[in-house]
């Protein structure tokens, strides 16, 4: 399962020296309510060698949409040593996610 990231724990997240996965979503948007089985068996699948993370942007989250620029959502974010190296948004296949991933590892 993806690990919540909020406003509080963001900064240990992200300060990680594994890649990171961010999935930003929202409980009303259908698309993100359809990936997100693949985010959780992504989590699963890659436990240990990258963490992934879930960023409800109703939870009062907004500055962290605001600093990534996540306008749209599902909006799926790549980082690695902090810096952001790719990004999905919109639905996708979970191979697009993988693939996405593989290349950050």
């Amino acid at each position: 399962m993806a690990l919540e990231v909020n406003r509080t724990n963001y900064e240990e997240v992200i300060s990680s020296d594994k890649p990171v996965v961010l999935d930003f979503w929202a409980t009303w948007c259908g698309p993100c309510r359809a990936i997100a089985p693949y985010i959780d068996e992504i989590a699963k699948e890659y436990e240990g060698k990258v963490i992934v993370g879930k960023v409800n942007i109703d939870d009062d989250n907004d500055e962290l949409a605001i600093k990534y620029g996540v306008r749209n959502i599902p909006a799926v974010l790549y980082i690695k040593n902090g810096k952001l190296v790719d990004k999905q948004v919109g639905a996708a296949g979970k191979d697009v996610f993988v693939q996405k991933l593989k290349a950050i590892l």
